[in-house]
């Protein structure tokens, strides 16, 4: 077997410089497929762009229907091999689990509904102030006349107005009271 040996017309020192470019361009290259990779942080208080393969997988999953997107849970809990059941952070359920639960009140539970509308109702009357009592209701409730009023008052306990608001519940019981007549709210 023979060898061959090339020798070079270059000086040594010379070799050496070769080299060195050589290993300066590479990592050169290095460092700028490097950059290539990395990204730039976002400053804060600006929201960092989305993924366009993500944006894409949710625009696609965003034009599902519902019988779809059952399938592709189902097919999901599938390929990543997850329970049927709704998972709860982990120590989430332990300390959940630890504290006793608080009776709760029926009152406390339902919601309290605040009452917009009202009913005001006539309870009886003062005799020596019919007359007065009558001539307010002919003047306060709309449609009626004196024959109309006389009835209305002499039937009392009665409604005398419904689904009313409560300021206007207010004046209506402020001016029968005036003239003798006693009022309820509900």
């Amino acid at each position: 077997m023979f060898h061959l040996r090339i020798i070079s017309r270059i000086p040594c020192r010379n070799i050496r410089n070769i080299s060195t470019t050589v290993n300066i361009r590479n990592a050169e290259a290095a460092v700028a497929s490097a950059a290539e990779n990395l990204t730039i942080p976002v400053p804060s208080g600006v929201e960092k762009p989305a993924n366009p393969k993500l944006v894409s997988i949710v625009d696609s999953i965003a034009t599902l229907n519902l019988l779809e997107v059952s399938e592709l849970s189902g097919l999901l809990k599938k390929k990543l091999n997850l329970p049927d059941a709704a998972m709860m952070p982990a120590g989430f359920g332990a300390g959940f689990a630890a504290a006793p639960a608080a009776p709760v009140d029926e009152e406390e539970a339902a919601p309290k509904v605040v009452k917009t509308m009202f009913k005001v109702k006539l309870v009886k009357f003062d005799d020596k102030q019919k007359v007065a009592l009558i001539k307010e209701v002919k003047n306060l409730l709309e449609g009626m006349n004196l024959v109309q009023a006389k009835k209305f008052v002499e039937s009392a306990p009665t409604m005398v107005k419904e689904d009313i608001s409560k300021e206007e519940a207010e004046k209506l019981k402020e001016a029968f009271t005036k003239v003798g007549a006693v009022i309820e709210i509900e």
